[in-house]
């Protein structure tokens, strides 16, 4: 079985690289289209409340485990994840192979005009087998027009892309995607949220000693603490909370 079960969400074991490996059979096949979301405690305890964003996550095809909050989550309980996966691994990775093995196309929705035309630009010099089929930058609210989702579906659906990914943060993003995959014309669709920011250098990442201590969000935190605070100090004690006490009420 190449998941477990944490609150009882399936969240992916998969090495980064097996994670890579099955996209790409996406990307390749001819079969129904695919998704993957990015789980994080934050993200699972917003989905408490969040019907619509609980069935995005438990539909997905592919839900990583995007946060240390996960990994602890499945130490509690037993399980073998011993490692996060980010947005960010996903889509370096499957680019890197993509560039390498197979002409391809993406497609980026999401973010701001300015910063997907310097993503583009990036991507045309470090990954040049890889198509920029297009962009679109979304008005920056809470609840789309019907006439702002059709024209964001339309602008995919004109480039038919192999892979579209889709950074309007959570939940919106991944309510979107839920809502709307039956009408795209694509073979993969991502969530990844910040990503395109990463990617361009508009938002830092923490230093890698933070990444490879599990403690990429407190740099993040510390510059942002107005922004993040309800993510770090509520969400994820709330979301441990309630994994020990699964492990207990399994355990009675």
């Amino acid at each position: 079985m190449s998941f477990e079960t944490i609150l009882s969400y399936q969240i992916s074991t998969k090495t980064i690289q097996d994670c890579i490996n099955e996209i790409v059979d996406w990307v390749n096949g001819e079969g129904q289209q695919k998704y993957l979301v990015c789980a994080n405690p934050h993200s699972l305890e917003v989905a408490q409340t969040d019907l619509l964003f609980e069935k995005a996550i438990k539909n997905a095809d592919l839900v990583v485990p995007d946060g240390i909050g996960v990994v602890l989550a499945s130490k509690i309980l037993g399980g073998n994840i011993r490692k996060r996966i980010t947005g960010t691994d996903i889509f370096l990775k499957l680019s890197e192979e993509l560039n390498k093995k197979m002409k391809c196309s993406y497609f980026f929705l999401g973010s701001t005009g300015e910063n997907l035309a310097a993503l583009e630009l990036k991507m045309k010099k470090e990954f040049p087998n890889i198509v920029i089929a297009g962009t679109h930058a979304p008005p920056f609210k809470t609840d789309f027009t019907v006439e702002e989702i059709r024209t964001m579906i339309d602008a995919v659906n004109k480039v038919q892309p192999d892979v579209l990914w889709v950074g309007m943060t959570a939940p919106k993003q991944e309510k979107w995607i839920y809502a709307h995959r039956g009408k795209l014309q694509v073979k993969c669709i991502a969530a990844v949220g910040a990503v395109f920011d990463f990617y361009t250098g508009r938002v830092k990442r923490s230093h890698p000693v933070f990444q490879h201590m599990g403690l990429e969000w407190l740099p993040r935190f510390l510059r942002q603490p107005g922004r993040l605070w309800k993510r770090n100090l509520i969400s994820n004690p709330r979301f441990l909370l309630r994994v020990i006490k699964s492990r207990f009420s399994v355990h009675a």
